[in-house]
């Protein structure tokens, strides 16, 4: 069965197709209608110091980019594309984390 999996990078549909980082748990993920995302953008504003740094090539990317961590969202699984454009590494996740737990408050 498919479904998008924890630490992956897909393209989803928003106002076009944009990368994100899935973030909701592969058990969520398998069973429930949305999955948790964080959007990805390659413009970088230094004034949004919540936002992690991804390498291109990390997760399949292909530019230099952000993890938008102050915009944690939820989509529905239909408008996430498939395959993933890769596997964040965990070293990026780690940070991701960290990053939308203070935005999010649970530190």
């Amino acid at each position: 069965m498919r479904f998008p999996r924890r630490g992956d990078i897909h393209l989803v549909e928003l106002d076009k197709p944009r990368p994100a980082l899935i973030l909701s748990v592969n058990q969520l993920n398998r069973h429930a209608l949305g999955v948790c995302v964080v959007p990805i953008t390659t413009k970088e504003h230094a004034r949004f110091s919540m936002r992690v740094f991804i390498r291109a090539g990390d997760g399949g990317l292909n530019h230099n980019s952000w993890a938008k961590c102050d915009q944690v969202m939820t989509l529905e699984k239909e408008l996430v594309r498939y395959p993933a454009t890769g596997a964040l590494s965990s070293t990026a996740l780690a940070k991701i984390e960290e990053q939308v737990k203070i935005c999010l408050g649970l530190l």
